[in-house]
């Protein structure tokens, strides 16, 4: 209960001096309508940072030197400047623990992306004028609403890739056309040469065969 107590005054303590867009004025009553300009507004990230560090701040407060030396009395009795210096020295160590275990939060959390990326849409939706999306409170319409823009992009996505296959299958029908016609003609160009050769060949039969038998040429 006290750390949450602890938690909530830091957090009102730094939205007192972080997040004043509305301030009461304590003559009169009314309430500032002015809001801060965008240079001035908080981030998400240097807010939590504040709260962590008041958190922190508020509970070695709480570990204070009398609880601490009522918790080992004898100790203190016996030696108080020692007890002291060990008092002195465990805040050391459980600040640097637990700032340690805070940058380890934000590391692994991802939470300076992610408060970023919060502080981002923020500023983009203040820019939009279209008003933002609320529930009917007709399911089927709101899962339709949901589902319709993100099926319609699936769509189009679909149909480019579609068509970019369609292109790669019509080139790849072109090559293969042209592989084919080159096998034609190659089988045309080998075509031509037999019959040219079988015909030389029949020629050359023929002009063998008139010259006569070869005892017309002995002496």
């Amino acid at each position: 209960m006290e750390d949450s107590k602890n938690a909530t005054e830091a957090v009102n303590s730094v939205c007192g001096k972080e997040c004043p867009e509305k301030q009461t004025n304590e003559a009169t009553g009314e309430v500032s309508s002015q809001k801060p300009t965008e240079e001035a507004r908080y981030s998400r990230l240097k807010l939590f940072n504040k709260v962590m560090q008041e958190s922190l701040k508020k509970f070695v407060e709480h570990a204070s030197f009398n609880r601490f030396a009522s918790a080992f009395r004898p100790l203190y009795e016996k030696n108080p400047q020692r007890m002291e210096s060990i008092h002195k020295q465990f805040l050391e160590e459980l600040q640097k623990t637990i700032q340690e275990d805070i940058s380890r939060l934000i590391e692994e959390g991802h939470l300076e992306f992610k408060l970023n990326e919060l502080d981002k849409l923020e500023s983009t939706a203040k820019n939009n004028p279209d008003p933002a999306w609320r529930p009917t409170g007709v399911p089927e319409q709101d899962l339709c609403s949901f589902l319709k823009p993100y099926y319609q992009k699936q769509e189009a996505y679909m149909r480019l890739e579609l068509k970019k296959i369609q292109a790669e299958n019509a080139a790849l029908a072109q090559k293969v056309q042209a592989g084919r016609d080159s096998v034609a003609q190659t089988e045309q160009r080998i075509s031509t040469a037999v019959d040219e050769w079988k015909t030389s060949v029949t020629e050359f039969e023929r002009l063998a065969s008139s010259l006569g038998p070869a005892d017309v040429f002995d002496v």
